[in-house]
């Protein structure tokens, strides 16, 4: 599939998610009914401050907020923002002074996100739409940028860094978790788009993922925790031969969730 067909198909599956979300007939709480059980990949968020339950859908790998050091009064960017959650528990960490920005391109998301900003009065939060390899964003606005599971889907990692650099200020960094892989992952899983929009297939090598950070000019490149991905044998065997399940159980080939950070240079 072409770069703009890949997007499309991720748009398109966290769009029907945004407006499945609630509905106890289709997706419920595990999405399985929209081709990947996403919830697979997510962390427990209940216990950190600033936790809305009406932005958290249960759609990333990580809390990259427990690790990002964020301040008060800082500007922070969620690329792939979604209902808002990490938003959310951002804006509890910079206070009222600060300021939060969710950058997404589901519009389906973006309603979900600004109502629920809307039902709690925050004025220090905004929700933009548009494309994380060509933000709608000036230059060496933020102080941190966040993301979670969402840099993985993007088809041109190098645009998305060099874009996350841009925006950051001189001396800010970056904290994002991520989908990478061990080993090879077999053709057919690398090519099914349903597991593309679940974050399977658009991860790649994690050393080819710390060349592109490295590349873009990110110094003190940070990985703070890394966790392998339990995907169920039924979700596996709709790409993958007996062999190749084996891999993942030997553990030779893998699917692993990374927290990572990077800081640009003052």
């Amino acid at each position: 599939m072409k770069p703009e067909e890949l997007k499309l198909v991720v748009r398109d599956k966290y769009s029907q998610i945004a407006s499945q979300s609630g509905n106890t007939s289709c997706c419920g709480p595990s999405y399985d009914c929209c081709g990947v059980d996403y919830t697979i990949f997510s962390e427990n968020y209940t216990l950190l401050k600033g936790y809305n339950p009406d932005a958290d859908l249960r759609l990333g790998c990580g809390t990259p907020t427990e690790f990002a050091g964020i301040q008060e009064d800082q500007h922070v960017l969620d690329l792939g923002s979604g209902a808002g959650n990490d938003c959310f528990v951002a804006r509890a960490i910079v206070g009222e002074k600060g300021r939060v920005i969710g950058l997404d391109f589901s519009a389906e998301m973006l309603v979900k996100a600004k109502n629920n900003a809307q039902k709690l009065d925050f004025q220090n939060i905004e929700f933009v739409e548009g494309d994380i390899e060509d933000m709608p964003l000036a230059s060496n606005q933020f102080d941190v940028v966040i993301s979670n599971c969402v840099l993985n889907l993007v088809p041109d990692k190098t645009k998305a860094f060099s874009e996350i650099k841009r925006v950051l200020k001189p001396g800010g960094h970056f904290c994002v978790s991520d989908v990478v892989i061990k080993g090879q992952l077999p053709e057919q899983l690398q090519s099914d788009a349903e597991m593309y929009a679940g974050c399977v297939s658009g991860a790649i090598q994690m050393e080819d993922y710390l060349n592109i950070i490295r590349s873009a000019g990110f110094e003190k490149i940070t990985v703070h925790k890394q966790r392998t991905i339990d995907i169920p044998q039924d979700t596996l065997k709709k790409s993958l031969s007996d062999k190749e399940i084996k891999g993942f159980q030997d553990g030779s080939t893998g699917i692993i969730s990374i927290t990572i950070s990077g800081w640009t240079v003052i």
